[in-house]
């Protein structure tokens, strides 16, 4: 694995820093590039009316093996079966469930308050509005519509083979074989799913493999999402980017990068298998991309059901 020292990560920082491009108040960083523009765009991408659910199922079986206090797999109760409205014993009655989980437990997009590193947050937010009352700032409420084209790179695929190794580093050169295959150029405002084949890990149930070791974005790919001007990147697998991480690197160095300096959307526990058969058939790469988060108040994060439709 390629060695990373601080001075590396510092200037990376600073050449990836996107603070005051959308206005000093801004808490929305790349999603801003997800102009009505870009969304005509993508719309006309949809011919087949081919659409592929990219959540994972929501249940205690999830992907979450307490590594991570808080992380809790959905754990839902009834709390009313086949209950009475009404005095009439033959009229209306209802059945209603409650569920308990981590936001981070399942498909879902991290908000721009998941993460401060050094007493930073993105765009110079202080890290005092993150309590815990929730985020006063930067929280998933303030993402708003996630819609645009979407842009499978399969680096499994470009590299010939089903899922990569656990704990492989991807590069800019393994984006730009990606791209190759897909015959799509990444461009600004597109939504990058990053296929690994870790998923496959997940649906055959060896979640420790899935949870504990992980294939993924190293540093070396943060200035290609940064030139491209991507609006959000999103992969399979539970940690995003490349774990164990770089040597020498800081602690999840993607995500500092990502979330504090660039004010990028991430994405994780996304399952594009299905969606990558029909790409390899089909030779399509491109979609239109629905995946709006649950607008949870003050969160640090919030589960999503992305829907691709070609």
């Amino acid at each position: 694995m390629v060695g990373i020292d601080w001075a590396e990560f510092e200037e990376l920082a600073q050449a990836v820093n996107n603070w005051g491009r959308w206005g000093s108040d801004d808490e929305r960083g790349t999603l801003n590039l997800l102009t009505s523009a870009r969304v005509v765009e993508a719309a006309a991408l949809v011919r087949d009316v081919k659409t592929f659910s990219l959540a994972i199922p929501l249940s205690e079986d999830g992907p979450q093996l307490g590594f991570v206090a808080g992380r809790t797999n959905p754990s839902r109760t009834m709390v009313a079966v086949h209950e009475p409205l009404g005095g009439d014993v033959d009229g209306v009655r209802f059945n209603d469930d409650a569920v308990q989980m981590g936001l981070q437990a399942a498909t879902h997009w991290d908000a721009l308050a998941h993460v401060s590193y050094a007493g930073r947050m993105y765009n110079g937010f202080p890290p005092s509005v993150v309590s815990d009352a929730g985020a006063a700032h930067l929280g998933a409420d303030r993402m708003g519509a996630v819609v645009g084209r979407g842009v499978l790179l399969d680096v499994a695929g470009a590299a010939g083979v089903s899922r990569l190794d656990v704990g492989v580093a991807l590069t800019s050169d393994d984006l730009n074989s990606a791209e190759e295959l897909a015959g799509v150029t990444v461009g600004e405002g597109d939504i990058v799913l990053l296929r690994t084949g870790q998923m496959q890990l997940l649906r055959a149930g060896d979640k420790m493999a899935y949870a504990i070791s992980t294939a993924g974005p190293s540093m070396q790919t943060v200035r290609w999402f940064h030139e491209r001007g991507v609006a959000g990147v999103a992969i399979d697998n539970l940690s995003f980017e490349v774990f164990p991480c770089e040597d020498g690197a800081p602690m999840l160095p993607v995500h500092m990068l990502h979330i504090v300096e660039m004010g990028l959307l991430q994405g994780q526990n996304f399952d594009l298998e299905e969606l990558a058969a029909d790409c390899a058939d089909d030779g399509r790469y491109a979609f239109l991309l629905l995946a709006t988060p649950e607008p949870f108040v003050g969160a640090c994060g919030a589960p999503v059901a992305p829907v691709a439709i070609k």
